[in-house]
C-alpha cells in the first residue's frame, strides 16, 4: 500500500510518547486557500515499506535513492528547470552576482610550507577557479608554477585533493579529486622538471601520502576498486594501508596493515614520523573520537606493527617524537584535552607524563616547532596560541592581531620559523611569517578586498537555550542596526562531529551583510567549541540540544528585536543541512526561509550509503532499537506534516556528492513540495559536476551563493540592490 499521508508518519511518532514538532506543525496549519505559488512538477510515490522494531515506516520516494535511472535522471531535471525558471523572476539576482564577482576577485594565499630547502604555497589570483601551487628556493624570488589543476579540465571541476612533499623536495605527491568526488588518484610529479612521473594510485579516499626519509616511496590508503556504476554511492568497509614505491605499477604496492576482521577501521591519517624513524598508524572507527595508534619501527627491516594505544578509550593526536618518547594531544582524562608524553619503552599508563595539562580553554592541535610546543586553544570560539617548552613551562604567548582565528604553525621540530593566518569576520586571510626565536610576527602576504572594514559591526553575544546551557553567537552586521525587528537575517549553524565554526572572513557573507542583511553564527552543542562533553551533548539520544540551541538563538534574534520569523532565514551544510530540515520541521512558525544544503535528511538510512555508517558515532543508528526512537522523532524526512505551512525552502544538492548522497535532498524535496500547505515555495537546486562542497570552482561557487542571497531576497521581501548598498 502507498503512503496515504503524512498522517501516518506522525501517528507512529505518537506511540513514542509524542513530538513536539508534530504538535507545532499541526498549529501551524496553512490558512485555506493559501495556494502554492509554483506548480511543481508530479513526483511518483512507491509502494515501500519497512519495519523498524514493530514500527512500519512508508518510503513512497525510494525509488529516488537511485541516482542512475532515467527516471531520476528525468526528475531532477525538471526539478532544476523549475527552480531556474524562479530564480529567474528575481531581478536583484543578477546585481548580486555582479557584487559577488568584484568582492571575489581578490588574491588568496596559503600559510607556506617547507620542505627539503623549497617553500610550497597556494595563489589564487582571484577569479581562477582553482588554486595554483608555486615553489621558490627563497621567500624574495618570483615564484615557479609547479601545478594548475585548472590546467586539468576545461571548467574547473577537477580539483587539487592533497599535496605532500619528498623530505629531499625532489618529489610532489599530488591528488586530484573530479567534480567533488571524495574518490582521489595520486600521482607523483618531478619538481625540478615539472614533469609527471608515471606512477598512479587509483581508489584512494581520506588519505594522505607520507613519504619514507630516504625518499623512495609514500605510504597511503585506499579500498578496493568498487562498481564504476554505483562508485558514488556504494558503501566503504576495509580501507588499507599500502606503502608504494617509486617507478612501481600500483599492483606491487606493499600492504603495510589492515584488520579483515574490522570492516569500519580506517588509516587515512597515519604519517611517518619528522625523524622518519617511525611509522604512525592511527586507526579511526568512523566520526568516532575515540582512537587506536599503532608503531612500525622503520629502521629495521621487517619490522612488526606494534601496538601502542589499542583501548579505544579517547582521542590521540601524534604531535611529533624526540626519540622514543612520543607526544600526544588527548582528551583522556581531560575533556579539553591536554599533551602527554609516552616512552614506548615503558608504555603503560602509569609511565605516562603529563606535559601540559588540560586548561580552562580547548585544545584544538598542537605541533613542535624550535623544540618547543606550539598549542592552539579556543576560548569561547577564538583561537588563542601559547608556546611553551618541552616539559610545559610557558615561553609566550602569541599576540594575534584581533578576535578571530588563526591557523598554521607547521613544520618540522627544529625549525626556527613557521607561517600561520589570521583571519576574522571582517580581515581576509592575512599570512604572516612567525619567528619561533624572537616570536615575531611579520606580514607575509596581505590582500586587498574591494570594501571597508570599518563600516562593519561584530559581537558575540551569549544566549540561554531551552535547557539553561548558555551557548555563544557572532552578530555581524552594519555598523548603527536598528533593533526595530525589520533586519533580514541569515542564521547560520552546524552543530556536530566535535567541529568548531570560529570567526573567519567570506565574500558571501560580506556581501549578505552588504544587502542589509545581518548575519548570525551559532557555536551549538556537538562541535567542539568547548570540548569533547561539549561534542557528546550533541549527539545520539542528546542530538535534540542542538536543534534547541538554534531554535534558542533565532528566539533570541527574535525577542531582542534583531529580527522577527518574517525576515529571519536558517542555513547550513552536511550536518548543517540537518540541523535546518529538523528546526524548520519543528519550528516552522520561526522561520521565513530555510536552506538546506546537501543535507543529511533521512535518518534512518543515513547510515546505507558511501561513508554514512561512520557517522553512527554522532547520530546513532535505526538498527537498535532506542536510537531509532530517538532519530525518528527529528528526522526532518519523516516529520513533515501534510498541510503544514513551511517556511520557503531552497534544497541545494550536486550529482557527485559521495559524502552525503543527493537522494537525501531528492527525498525531502519531494516530501516538503507535497506537505507544504503554504504559498511558499519549497525547490531543489541540484548542481552538476559538483560534489559535498570540497574544490567548487570559483564560478560555481558565485553561482551557488548568487543563487542562494537572491532567494532570500525574496523570501524575506528585500529592497535594497547589492550594488548600490556597496556603492553607498
Amino acid at each position: 500500500m502507498q503512503l496515504r499521508s503524512a498522517t501516518l508518519v506522525f501517528s507512529l511518532l505518537a506511540a513514542f510518547g509524542g513530538n513536539a514538532l508534530a504538535q507545532t506543525a499541526a498549529q501551524q496549519a496553512c490558512p485555506a486557500g493559501n495556494s502554492p505559488a509554483v506548480t511543481y512538477p508530479v513526483t511518483k510515490k512507491v509502494d515501500q515499506q519497512d519495519s523498524y522494531f514493530g514500527t512500519t515506516i512508508a518510503d513512497p520516494y525510494r525509488w529516488l535513492e537511485d541516482a542512475n535511472s532515467a527516471e531520476t535522471h528525468d526528475w531532477v531535471v525538471e526539478q532544476n528547470k523549475l527552480t531556474q525558471s524562479f530564480l529567474g523572476t528575481i531581478p536583484e539576482r543578477e546585481a548580486i552576482k555582479q557584487r559577488l564577482t568584484k568582492l571575489w576577485n581578490y588574491e588568496r594565499f596559503s600559510t607556506p610550507t617547507k620542505q627539503g630547502g623549497r617553500y610550497f604555497y597556494t595563489r589564487n589570483d582571484g577569479l581562477q577557479n582553482q588554486a595554483v601551487l608555486y615553489t621558490v628556493k627563497k621567500l624574495t624570488d618570483e615564484p615557479r608554477l609547479l601545478l594548475d589543476p585548472n590546467t586539468l579540465s576545461a571548467d574547473g571541476t577537477v580539483a587539487l585533493a592533497g599535496t605532500s612533499i619528498s623530505p629531499n623536495g625532489k618529489f610532489l605527491a599530488y591528488a586530484t579529486a573530479a567534480s567533488g568526488s571524495d574518490w582521489n588518484e595520486w600521482k607523483v610529479r618531478d619538481i625540478d622538471t615539472g614533469k609527471d612521473l608515471s606512477d598512479e594510485i587509483k581508489w584512494a579516499k581520506f588519505s594522505g601520502a607520507s613519504w619514507t626519509k630516504d625518499n623512495a616511496g609514500f605510504f597511503y590508503s585506499r579500498y578496493d576498486a568498487p562498481k564504476e556504476a554505483t562508485k558514488l554511492a556504494d558503501i566503504n568497509y576495509f580501507q588499507k594501508l599500502y606503502f608504494h614505491k617509486l617507478g612501481t605499477p600500483q599492483s606491487a604496492d606493499v600492504l603495510v596493515f589492515d584488520r579483515p576482521d574490522q570492516k569500519e577501521w580506517a588509516f587515512g591519517g597515519s604519517k611517518v614520523s619528522d625523524d622518519g624513524n617511525y611509522l604512525i598508524i592511527t586507526a579511526t572507527q568512523g566520526t568516532e573520537r575515540k582512537n587506536r595508534i599503532f608503531y612500525k619501527d622503520l629502521r629495521q627491516k621487517n619490522a612488526k606493527v606494534v601496538g601502542l594505544l589499542e583501548e579505544f578509550d579517547a582521542s590521540y593526536s601524534f604531535i611529533d617524537n624526540v626519540g622514543p618518547v612520543f607526544y600526544f594531544a588527548t582528551d583522556n582524562k581531560a575533556p579539553k584535552s591536554r599533551v602527554i608524553a609516552i616512552d614506548i619503552r615503558q608504555p603503560l599508563p602509569a609511565d605516562w607524563k603529563e606535559i601540559v595539562p588540560q586548561s580552562e580553554q580547548t585544545l584544538v592541535s598542537a605541533n613542535i616547532l624550535n623544540n618547543q610546543l606550539v598549542l592552539d586553544y579556543l576560548k569561547d570560539a577564538q583561537t588563542q596560541i601559547t608556546i611553551t617548552d618541552l616539559n610545559g613551562k610557558l615561553v609566550r604567548q602569541v599576540a594575534l592581531p584581533g578576535i578571530g582565528s588563526a591557523g598554521g604553525f607547521s613544520g618540522k621540530r627544529h625549525d626556527t620559523e613557521t607561517f600561520y593566518s589570521y583571519t576574522s569576520f571582517t580581515t581576509p586571510a592575512t599570512i604572516y611569517r612567525y619567528d619561533m626565536k624572537t616570536g615575531k610576527s611579520t606580514v607575509y602576504r596581505q590582500p586587498k578586498v574591494d570594501f571597508d572594514p570599518n563600516a562593519f559591526d561584530v559581537r558575540q553575544q551569549f544566549f540561554t537555550s531551552r535547557d539553561g546551557t548558555k551557548v555563544p553567537m557572532f552578530i555581524v552586521s552594519k555598523k548603527g542596526m536598528k533593533l526595530d525587528g525589520s533586519n533580514p537575517t541569515y542564521l547560520y549553524g552546524y552543530g556536530g562531529f566535535n567541529v568548531s565554526l570560529t570567526p573567519s572572513f567570506s565574500v558571501a557573507n560580506l556581501a549578505w551583510v552588504e544587502m542589509g542583511g545581518v548575519y548570525v553564527m551559532a557555536n551549538l552543542r556537538g562541535g567542539g567549541e568547548y570540548g569533547e562533553a561539549w561534542h557528546q551533548a550533541g549527539t545520539k539520544l542528546n542530538k535534540q540540544n542542538v536543534f534547541d540551541d538554534f531554535i534558542g538563538a533565532a528566539e533570541w534574534l527574535v525577542a531582542n528585536k534583531v529580527t522577527s520569523p518574517s525576515k529571519l532565514a536558517i542555513g547550513g551544510g552536511s550536518n548543517g543541512g540537518l540541523l535546518v530540515g529538523a528546526a524548520m520541521t519543528q519550528r516552522p512558525d520561526l522561520f521565513a526561509a530555510a536552506i538546506p544544503q546537501v543535507g543529511v535528511l533521512d535518518m534512518l538510512r543515513f547510515h546505507k550509503f558511501t561513508v554514512g555508517w561512520g557517522w553512527v558515532p554522532d547520530y546513532g543508528s535505526s538498527d537498535d532499537a532506542e536510537q531509532f526512537k530517538a532519530l525518528v522523532k527529528y528526522s526532518p524526512l519523516h516529520n513533515l506534516k501534510a498541510g503544514g505551512c513551511y517556511p520557503a525552502t531552497m534544497i541545494t544538492t550536486a550529482d557527485h556528492d559521495d559524502r552525503v548522497v543527493p537522494a537525501h535532498s531528492f527525498k525531502f524535496a519531494a516530501a516538503a513540495q507535497a506537505a507544504q500547505g503554504g504559498a511558499a515555495p519549497v525547490l531543489i537546486r541540484i548542481d552538476s559536476k559538483a560534489g559535498h562542497g570540497a574544490g567548487k570552482p570559483t564560478a560555481k561557487q558565485i553561482e551557488e551563493v548568487a543563487d542562494r542571497w537572491g532567494f532570500l531576497s525574496r523570501a524575506l521581501k528585500m529592497t535594497a540592490e547589492p550594488a548600490k548598498v556597496a556603492a553607498q
